[in-house]
């Protein structure tokens, strides 16, 4: 028994997009199988009716407002483009993905086995996106994802119908290494939240600032989740003769993190630097004057100076009354190399095709930066942001351009 209908389901929305409406409405596996060549001889072309797209996104949840940017960023990019992706109708189904692989997996089966969706896009968390890779690698169902950055999601381990729009984790880090060592030099005390993910972070910066001729004067891991007193890491910190700080944190933890280190005084000796989520759209108001001075490694800023941001921050504050975040603008890119991809297949939503197609798109011209997909994962433009306090609102503004960062993990 497959249970409710696929219009009755929790969790699930369904959202015909077609081109003639005036607007959009709302809504680590081993490659298993036939090779992609394979695959492609013995399916016939799929480029008739919708193309139907699954969105995994979280709708609840503490990572809802994360989907919501995430949602608005898609959609818009289909409105801008008259209802269509590649030439053809659109026809998009939304699961929950909840919080972790306990709701992320069934929801992602439950667009690719019971939905019969031709593509997925979304994916936050990293747990979940590795739970997933096995099913849509055993399906030949194409999956892009637009946020979750765990390091093994892509590349030689991965699937060859994983890719992604947003970056790997220890991209951005590693490329700050060795700006932070060249304005820092020896000294920075590196902590991050004690998980794969910050791990991974914290890992990418210290290879780069070390590989640069850094020396630290210090690395910790705080317990992930259950943080609430950052004091002894703060002292411990004030004792070690840094120089500098670099952390990785998200979520509320940046807010503890980044409001304790001003409360404690470190700000005015030892200037704090980190990942950009450390003081990210999300967590930037609730952070307040604290954030101020900060200096952090992100691939997107909506203060960008680009003709593709500035169109895009437009239409974007137009439908939503908000700025777009590094979330809006990952999905966007999404939706865009689905739009391309289809384009250059000829319509062709099959996914060993369209799987592909993805490696053929080439330079993509995204809001963040022009960037290419290398390794299945983009090689893209980062940015040193600093957080200013611009006639009463805080924004992080481009302090230094890095430059194209590999997509490939060492």
């Amino acid at each position: 028994m497959l249970g409710p209908s696929p219009r009755t389901r929790p969790g699930f929305r369904r959202i015909p997009l077609v081109a003639l409406t005036a607007s959009v409405a709302l809504a680590l596996s081993s490659c298993a199988g036939s090779s992609l060549g394979e695959a492609q001889g013995d399916a016939a072309p799929e480029t008739g009716g919708p193309v139907r797209v699954g969105l995994l996104l979280p709708t609840s949840g503490v990572y809802a407002p994360v989907g919501a940017d995430m949602l608005a960023a898609f959609e818009l990019y289909i409105e801008e483009n008259g209802g269509q992706l590649g030439g053809r109708d659109v026809e998009v189904v939304i699961a929950d993905e909840g919080g972790d692989p306990a709701t992320g997996l069934p929801a992602a089966q439950r667009l690719v086995v019971q939905e019969d969706v031709d593509v997925v896009a979304g994916a936050v968390n990293s747990a979940t996106a590795i739970a997933v890779t096995s099913l849509f690698n055993e399906e030949e169902v194409p999956l892009v994802i637009s946020n979750a950055g765990a390091d093994a999601l892509t590349g030689p381990s991965g699937s060859p119908y994983v890719w992604r729009t947003s970056f790997h984790n220890s991209q951005g880090d590693a490329a700050a290494g060795p700006w932070i060592q060249a304005a820092v030099g020896d000294g920075v005390y590196a902590i991050g939240a004690d998980y794969a993910g910050g791990r991974e972070h914290v890992g990418g910066f210290v290879r780069g600032y070390t590989e640069a001729g850094g020396s630290l004067a210090g690395e910790v891991y705080t317990p992930f989740g259950t943080t609430q007193d950052y004091q002894p890491y703060l002292t411990a910190i004030a004792n070690s003769g840094a120089k500098a700080t670099y952390a990785f944190f998200a979520g509320a933890e940046s807010v503890r993190f980044v409001q304790q280190y001003k409360e404690f005084g470190l700000d005015e000796t030892i200037p704090l630097y980190g990942f950009g989520s450390l003081t990210s759209s999300d967590v930037l108001s609730a952070i307040g004057p604290p954030a101020v001075g900060v200096t952090t490694v992100l691939h997107y800023t909506p203060q960008l100076d680009n003709e593709a941001n500035g169109a895009f921050v437009a239409a974007y504050e137009a439908k939503t009354s908000r700025l777009p975040s590094v979330y809006s603008v990952q999905s966007w890119d999404a939706a865009q190399l689905i739009d391309l991809a289809l384009a250059s297949s000829g319509g062709d939503a099959s996914g060993p095709v369209l799987a592909e197609a993805f490696g053929e798109v080439g330079e993509i011209d995204s809001p963040r930066g022009a960037f290419t997909l290398d390794g299945q994962s983009p090689a893209q433009p980062f940015y040193m942001l600093e957080t200013q306090d611009v006639d009463g609102t805080l924004q992080n503004i481009v302090v230094d351009e890095l430059g194209i960062a590999s997509s490939t993990v060492p």
